[in-house]
Formats: C-alpha cells, sequence, structure tokens
C-alpha cells in the first residue's frame, strides 16, 4: 500500500488538537469511534512512538502515522 501523507495546519491561535480529533478532520477516519478503537489497538504512533492516550496533545511539528497515513502537524 502506497503511503498517504497528509499536512495539516493548525488553526491560528491553537497550540495543539487532541489526537482523535485530529484522526477525524485529516480524513483517517470516519468518526470519532473508529480513532478511538485505532488508538486503544495501538495502531497509532506519535513522533514514531506508539501512542495510547486518546487526547494527546498534537501540536506542531509533530508526525502521526497510522496505516498508510502519516499525518504532518504544522
Amino acid at each position: 500500500m502506497k503511503p498517504i501523507v497528509v499536512d495539516f495546519t493548525l488553526k491560528s491561535g491553537e497550540d495543539f488538537i487532541p489526537l482523535i480529533q485530529l484522526l477525524k478532520v485529516a480524513n483517517v477516519v470516519g468518526s470519532g469511534g473508529e480513532a478511538q478503537g485505532l488508538v486503544m489497538q495501538g495502531l497509532v504512533q506519535l513522533n514514531a512512538q506508539p501512542e495510547s492516550r486518546k487526547r494527546a496533545k498534537i501540536r506542531s511539528g509533530d508526525v502521526v502515522t497510522t496505516g498508510p497515513y502519516t499525518i504532518k502537524v504544522h
């Protein structure tokens, strides 16, 4: 499967976005429940490390990966 790179830019004035919300707005998943399932199953990495916190604060410069998706946060 070919990697899919998604560039995500935080809104002006926002310091972070919760992990499950990022997965939804980046169209990696169709629902919050699906996003939570990926995290709970250990299928999400933050900066090349497994991430198990559903509401982890994702900040500019972070890279989130799951399956074929790589989300680069700016």
